[in-house]
């Protein structure tokens, strides 16, 4: 059975000015799909990420959302999306976890609206959903910088969306919790049923929980199942990125 496709990119490219950024990307992600999307520094990544999300439209090529063409689509409350941890967030705003939570259904419920009890209960679902539920009335600035970003997934999935795009979701969480970061992320995505595009620089970390891999370096270098990516030779890899990569899988579970 083929899996309908969530987002589908055909032939797009994109320039600043006169610079090539992007050029005849093809990118397709199904529904229940969990997209891994790597690429060194400048390689285009937010600038395909700005191009799904609306923000800016290529000058070649089209981009569908949910089997509808992006300039007609209208229900952006189905994509959630999570930029980098903001490092000038301030950590003396005064907003509890629920509060930063629920400002995620602004779209759906109006802004100053009255909360109520099913939607309470969507705001604790979501929390809980990312480990959570023991901070809820706790002030967002003395959680940690990967406690704070789970607050900000749960805020981009209160409003239950089919797919949530991650733009390098790890920076400023320390090393010890990223393993439980990408542990979260996988429950979300196979026991909930969220499609994942994660952007991230950590090729390694990725196959062990990953369904798909593309590789971004102004051109789709690779797209396909980690399966298939993890047969790739480091030749491959660095010919992508243009210096020596290594593919390390970090507790990879076994097959």
């Amino acid at each position: 059975m083929t899996q309908k496709a969530i987002i589908e990119i055909k032939n797009a490219s994109f320039r600043y000015d006169r610079e090539n950024v992007l050029e005849h990307i093809n990118l397709t992600i199904p529904s229940g799909s969990f997209l891994g999307l790597v690429g060194p520094n400048g390689s285009g990544k937010s600038t395909l990420l700005k191009l799904i999300l609306g923000l800016l439209k290529p000058q070649e090529g089209e981009i569908s959302l949910f089997g509808q063409p992006q300039s007609k689509f209208k229900e952006w409350n189905r994509i959630g999306f999570v930029s980098q941890k903001a490092n000038s967030f301030n950590s003396g705003f005064p907003a509890t976890v629920f509060e930063v939570v629920a400002s995620g259904l602004t779209g759906k419920i109006g802004l100053f609206r009255f909360i109520g009890q099913g939607r309470k209960n969507d705001i604790m679902e979501a929390i809980k959903s990312v480990g959570l539920e023991k901070f809820t009335n706790r002030n967002i600035g003395e959680l940690s910088g990967g406690q704070q970003q789970r607050v900000f997934i749960a805020r981009a999935i209160v409003s239950k969306p089919d797919i949530l795009i991650l733009d390098e979701p790890t920076v400023g969480v320390d090393a010890r919790n990223v393993k439980s970061f990408y542990e979260m992320l996988d429950i979300l995505n196979k026991e909930l049923g969220i499609t994942l595009l994660l952007v991230t620089h950590d090729i390694g970390t990725i196959t062990n929980k990953v369904t798909h891999v593309a590789c971004l370096n102004k051109h789709l270098h690779f797209h396909g199942v980690t399966e298939e990516f993890e047969k790739l030779n480091p030749e491959d890899l660095s010919s992508f990125y243009h210096h020596d990569v290594h593919v390390l899988s970090h507790d990879h579970e076994s097959h």
